[in-house]
């Protein structure tokens, strides 16, 4: 099991970096066309005008915040092409920025929400959490998307499900993990929490809300 982890981060680094051009094409197939429609489940949940997305990736939430009027949007990734692909997704339009969660390059209490969708281990650690926390204004909103599963019958959606949680994306006691990985840490951090699950698609999202 070690070694699978290892190696899936391995995987999601490389594929998230030097193969970031791929990732429309793999987040499609794996999730059998969903993708997009799961990382917008996130906006309903957002208070306020001004927010930030934490790991942009290829840019389409920051498309769907574009098209949104009254909302000033801002994206950040580390990486940088990631970076490239947003921008070309947005035809320059959107505000991104490049930098770690963990330190995040604004002023405190610069942010009515923040976002993140489907992000890897380091949205969770207490240095995220923390800069997070700075940054929101009091009464803010943390809202995070970590994992999304599908439920439906048919064979693709059977087939979907299998590569989930073969590729731990989707782990079998996914309400446990994510007591002990998300719910957990941010009540540490000093949000208020409180959990959704939005059905899509014979799939299931969960959303993760954390009130400053």
């Amino acid at each position: 099991m070690l070694l699978i982890t290892h190696f899936m981060r391995f995987f999601f680094y490389h594929f998230y970096h030097a193969f970031a051009w791929t990732y429309d094409f793999v987040a499609g197939i794996v999730s059998i066309g969903r993708w997009k429609d799961w990382i917008q489940t996130v906006i309903p949940f957002i208070k306020g005008r001004r927010v930030l997305e934490i790991g942009h990736g290829p840019g389409h939430l920051q498309q769907r915040f574009l098209r949104t009027r009254g909302l000033l949007a801002v994206g950040l990734d580390e990486s940088r092409q990631m970076g490239l692909l947003a921008k070309r997704n947005t035809d320059g339009a959107a505000h991104l920025a490049r930098g770690l969660a963990q330190s995040l390059p604004f002023p405190s209490k610069t942010f009515d929400s923040v976002v993140s969708t489907f992000p890897a281990e380091y949205i969770f650690d207490p240095r995220t959490l923390s800069d997070v926390f700075r940054v929101l204004n009091t009464g803010g909103r943390f809202i995070i998307l970590p994992v999304a599963w599908i439920v439906g019958r048919a064979f693709l959606d059977r087939l979907a499900a299998w590569l989930f949680r073969v590729t731990g994306e989707t782990p079998t006691n996914v309400t446990d993990i994510i007591n002990e990985r998300a719910v957990r840490p941010l009540e540490k951090a000093g949000f208020k929490i409180e959990t959704r699950q939005i059905e899509i698609a014979s799939s299931v999202v969960l959303i993760v809300i954390a009130s400053k």
